[in-house]
């Protein structure tokens, strides 16, 4: 039996199991199942993870389908959480958090606590190969902002977001489009204000989620760059608002996450 763990973020949950636990297994199979909301725990993405006593920590990511990611937000700020949450009262006087991920260390700053849910300061990094282009895609042809946020990101900047039909057409065809060799993350945002936008996600390896970190930073950088929006914006999901911020040292990131359980997987 493997000790598993579970947290979200605005309804983007992910399981954790520590790395040593998983010696000589195939982690993308067990993403797999694990993941799986019916036969499984159920959860967006599986994070492996060490934790040392330092307040730093180490994941590596996979999404629900098994494939390996570089980084989630979300992920990022549930695994601090866990940090702190399973350190107890060895961690009460903790207020940052350092952690290793596919895209390099990041680190988060506590700025509150309620229970099992946290919230953090994340610094994200700078965006990296900002450019738009028009793809075509689903039958149409689409102006699309693709940068980096530690992971591919691709933005739609939209006058209206698009009604289930045209977000379940174009979200996995943007995803899998051949212009990424390695497919990408997908946002459809709508700049309502030039502090408020709002978004809908489907994600490499998962599909709809209900939010997204580095989502809702590349939707901010998207919409800071050619929507004319102000460099620090509320970003509205489906599960909640996240609040982006572009300054000279980087994208920061503020939001909550909160620790549901833990448990043992029966493999």
């Amino acid at each position: 039996m493997l000790s598993i763990a579970k947290a979200h973020a605005y309804g983007n949950d992910f399981l954790f199991i520590p790395h040593d636990q998983v010696e000589g297994l195939d982690p993308r199979a067990l993403a797999r199942q694990t993941c799986a909301r019916h036969a499984g725990v159920g959860g967006d993405g599986l994070i492996l993870y060490t934790l040392a006593p330092d307040s730093t920590a180490r994941m590596t990511l996979y999404n629900a389908d098994g494939s390996p990611s570089e980084l989630s937000g979300n992920g990022l700020r549930c695994l601090a959480a866990l940090a702190l949450h399973l350190g107890g009262a060895q961690k009460a006087h903790v207020t940052q958090v350092h952690v290793d991920t596919g895209a390099g260390w990041k680190l988060l700053t506590l700025i509150a606590r309620t229970g099992a849910r946290y919230t953090f300061r994340a610094a994200m990094g700078q965006p990296t190969d900002i450019a738009q282009e028009t793809l075509d895609v689903g039958g149409e042809s689409l102006v699309v902002t693709t940068l980096g946020m530690g992971n591919p990101q691709c933005v739609a900047l939209v006058g209206e977001l698009p009604d289930d039909a045209r977000f379940q057409r174009l979200g996995p065809a943007l995803a899998a489009h051949p212009r990424f060799a390695a497919g990408t993350n997908v946002e459809f945002a709508k700049v309502e204000a030039p502090e408020r936008i709002r978004i809908l996600i489907w994600e490499r390896g998962v599909g709809p989620t209900h939010a997204s970190g580095t989502g809702a930073c590349a939707s901010a950088v998207a919409a800071i760059s050619y929507g004319g929006a102000a460099r620090e914006v509320d970003v509205i999901a489906p599960g909640g608002t996240q609040r982006v911020e572009w300054r000279d040292d980087g994208v920061h990131l503020t939001g909550w996450a909160e620790v549901l359980f833990e448990g043992r997987w029966v493999p």
